[in-house]
């Protein structure tokens, strides 16, 4: 079977445009997280989110063409271009070059708005524009079109797990020879008053609505939900021999995939769903030493719980589990774009030999007492990691990757 490797990489959040102002952000523990500014979020209990700052559209797209792509297509374009651009794809075969493009809601802020076009003044007043805006396969559209990429164009809408399930279909695409390459795509842009109110109904995310840059927790005692962040992970993902044959720069091996389903309820996660789909990505990896684990580390009272629960079972116990961290305190939970964009954070690390922090984990928790890396970012050799993400409905996926050695 062909090996998958990462020849470009490509990121976007409410710290930095790109991918290495975001992650010196995250590696020195800064928050983008604070008063949502996208919309008024009076009368809703949770007023924060990971916004992306001072975001010009009409970078990476003509003025008329916003019209037709909403806001988390047009992150997904600029995290698209930067990876494209970093792999340095010139004179590869646009037939066998690919997408595989993921979201958790896409358009909910285009929907939200036609909804109240259609109630207040008809149907017909609906944009012509509002279906094409809205679907979660039209950001791998909008990019197969920019980029002109004419391969498999796929598309995972698997709520938090979809970024690294978009990983997972992109490689086995590669694998079975259906494409050289793939774009992996994961955007999201949920702030608005329907995302933001529906999660907070679910008392899903927190509310320290005084406090923003405190309010993501991962694995403390004090946590009380996550936090809304928005923006895209990219991944050029490429048959090994065709990268050398180009002469590519190889980030790493992708070398394991998981997947799995809890079976057991629509939002509350379990200890056996995650484990399960772990341990099928170490059997794929052949068991390799982990280095590091960028979790899922929601904060969450139960999947925070629940996620130290499994990957000390996983490895045989406490005393055998790497350092883990959860990014999400710094960017916040980005939903369908978490996992491309960790993907992303746990490649960077790898290459830059530092382990990014957990932030604002203050008070032990007694379920959650692993290495979470609180005392800032850590310099390791690190040759194997890990990314896990789990969602809504009980999808879970993980990824490792390997240092290339050539």
């Amino acid at each position: 079977m062909r090996r998958v490797v990462v020849t470009g990489l490509g990121m976007i959040n409410s710290l930095g445009h790109d991918k290495d102002s975001s992650f010196e952000a995250i590696i020195k523990g800064e928050c983008g997280i604070d008063t949502i500014t996208l919309f008024n979020p009076e009368g809703i209990s949770a007023k924060i989110a990971g916004e992306v700052k001072d975001f010009d559209p009409t970078t990476v797209m003509n003025a008329k063409e916003t019209k037709k792509a909403d806001r988390f297509i047009q992150l997904g374009l600029v995290a698209a271009k930067e990876a494209i651009a970093d792999a340095d794809i010139d004179g590869m075969d646009r037939e066998r070059f690919g997408v595989s493009s993921a979201a958790g809601i896409g358009g909910l802020p285009a929907i939200e708005r036609n909804s109240i076009v259609c109630e207040t003044r008809g149907a017909r007043r609906i944009s012509p524009f509002f279906i094409p805006s809205a679907l979660v396969n039209m950001l791998g559209g909008f990019v197969s079109i920019y980029e002109d990429l004419k391969g498999p164009n796929l598309s995972s809408v698997t709520a938090c797990a979809a970024g690294t399930h978009a990983i997972a279909e992109a490689a086995k695409t590669i694998m079975l020879d259906g494409a050289d390459a793939m774009l992996v795509i994961g955007a999201e842009s949920a702030i608005c008053p329907v995302g933001i109110g529906g999660f907070a109904s679910m008392k899903a995310l927190s509310t320290r609505n005084d406090d923003p840059k405190s309010a993501s927790r991962p694995f403390d005692k004090d946590r009380d939900g996550f936090v809304m962040g928005e923006g895209a992970g990219a991944l050029v993902l490429e048959d090994l021999e065709s990268a050398k044959a180009r002469g590519a720069k190889i980030y790493a091996e992708l070398v394991g995939f998981g997947e799995s389903g809890d079976a057991n309820h629509i939002t509350t996660p379990t200890m056996d769903g995650p484990l399960r789909a772990m341990k099928a990505a170490m059997r794929m990896a052949g068991n390799p030493k982990l280095d590091y684990i960028n979790a899922h580390g929601t904060s969450t009272p139960v999947n925070d719980k629940n996620e130290t629960a499994a990957i000390k079972e996983l490895l045989g116990g406490k005393e055998n589990c790497p350092p883990v961290s959860s990014t999400k305190g710094q960017i916040g939970h980005c939903l369908g774009a978490a996992g491309s964009s960790e993907a992303v954070i746990s490649i960077m690390a790898m290459n830059r030999g530092v382990i990014p922090p957990t932030i604002n984990y203050t008070t032990p928790n007694e379920n959650c007492d692993l290495d979470y890396v609180t005392e800032g970012a850590r310099e390791a050799e690190l040759n194997v990691v890990m990314s896990n993400s789990f969602g809504f409905g009980g999808t879970n996926g993980v990824v490792i990757f390997k240092k290339y050695q050539g």
